[in-house]
């Protein structure tokens, strides 16, 4: 625990009747907060290239969901992604964080999108960072899409899974990201990756969104090689969206190049953040 200390991450963990999540806390405490859920195979450290370009403002939250990073593992909780919400909800009660702008990237997108929808008191404004709004707009498949087919992978099955994540196959994947990845079972990793496959087929994103009345930034990395960039236009179905596509960048632009992922994203919060302080 930093005790506030600018610069530095405070980390802990929340215990949950169904898991310990751990959680990360950077920036002012009393600043607007901003929570930053991780999407599939990854965690906390996804966002930390963007955190330091983020706290001037906010109070930045970041949590391993149940089954990624530091949280725990189980092989006998749900995995599904209103669970997942309702776990993250649960942990910004604790901590004391009455409203939040949300930020999603990938499947993490479609926690924010259940969060939102079970908890309109807490979630102030939703930004998805390269989420697919249907399974129509799915680009991979395979292994890229399912995961390495033996356990534990090898580093190349890692890399082959993770490559689709960035917009060139020349891309230094960082360390820590497979180490993420390799620290998952098999169980986590298909059961995670299946919930989200389950909640987009049960209804699309913009679909769910279109009712919430929620102020909505969709960020897409244009050479997303996971899901086609172009339908990020779907989400213009939700009254009042706005739409940013980033040329030159994959599925993982706050990774790829944070500054230019940062630029709309603060933008959007500068607006909206007030209401969740």
């Amino acid at each position: 625990m930093n005790g506030g200390r600018p610069g530095a991450t405070e980390s802990s963990t929340v215990s949950l009747d169904d898991g310990d999540i751990h959680v990360c806390q950077d920036g002012a405490p009393d600043a607007p907060a901003l929570l930053l859920l991780h999407g599939s195979a990854s965690s906390t450290r996804s966002w930390e290239p963007m955190v330091p370009l983020l706290t001037g403002a906010h109070r930045v939250v970041r949590i391993d969901l149940l089954g990624h990073g530091r949280s725990a593992k189980p092989a006998d909780s749900s995995y599904a992604l209103p669970d997942q919400a309702r776990r993250v909800g649960a942990v910004l009660d604790r901590i004391g964080v009455e409203h939040a702008v949300v930020v999603g990237h990938s499947s993490g997108g479609a926690v924010a999108t259940a969060l939102a929808e079970q908890r309109p008191d807490l979630v102030t404004a939703l930004v998805l960072v390269n989420t697919g709004p249907g399974l129509d707009a799915l680009i991979a498949t395979g292994a890229a899409a399912t995961g390495p087919t033996q356990w534990p992978p090898t580093d190349e099955q890692l890399r082959g899974f993770a490559s689709t994540g960035f917009s060139r196959p020349g891309y230094r994947i960082p360390d820590e990201l497979l180490d993420d990845l390799r620290g998952m079972t098999p169980h986590t990793l298909t059961a995670s990756m299946g919930a989200t496959h389950a909640y987009l087929e049960q209804r699309t994103l913009p679909d769910r969104l279109a009712g919430l009345g929620k102020p909505l930034l969709v960020v897409f990395g244009e050479d997303d090689r996971r899901w086609r960039s172009s339908s990020a236009d779907d989400y213009r179905a939700v009254p009042g969206a706005r739409i940013e596509l980033l040329p030159g960048l994959g599925h993982s632009p706050l990774l790829e190049d944070p500054p230019r992922t940062a630029a709309p994203l603060l933008a959007f919060t500068a607006l909206h953040a007030a209401r969740a302080h």
